[in-house]
C-alpha cells in the first residue's frame, strides 16, 4: 500500500495533485480528522490549494478530496 509520503514524494516541487479518502483507504470521517490540520498548517510536504471537497456521510459533511500543491519541504 502507498502511504501519503510515497505518493507526495512522486510529484516534483510545484506540482499540484489530489489526495483523497479513497486513494488512502480512508474513510470521509478519518480523513476529515487529518485534512482540517492540512487546510490550516499545510501537510508533509505539500500545501492546500483550492476549496476542499466534501462528501456528506449521515447528514454530516466530510472533507473527502483536497487538491494541493507540492513544496520543497522534505516529506
Amino acid at each position: 500500500m502507498t502511504t501519503l509520503s510515497d505518493y507526495v514524494r512522486k510529484y516534483p516541487a510545484g506540482a499540484q495533485f489530489v489526495i483523497s479518502a479513497p486513494m488512502l483507504r480512508m474513510t470521509p470521517q478519518q480523513f476529515d480528522a487529518m485534512a482540517v490540520g492540512w487546510v490550516d498548517d499545510g501537510g508533509p510536504g505539500f500545501n492546500v490549494v483550492g476549496m476542499p471537497h466534501r462528501s456528506v456521510v449521515d447528514g454530516e459533511f466530510f472533507i473527502s478530496r483536497v487538491t494541493v500543491i507540492r513544496t520543497t519541504a522534505a516529506v
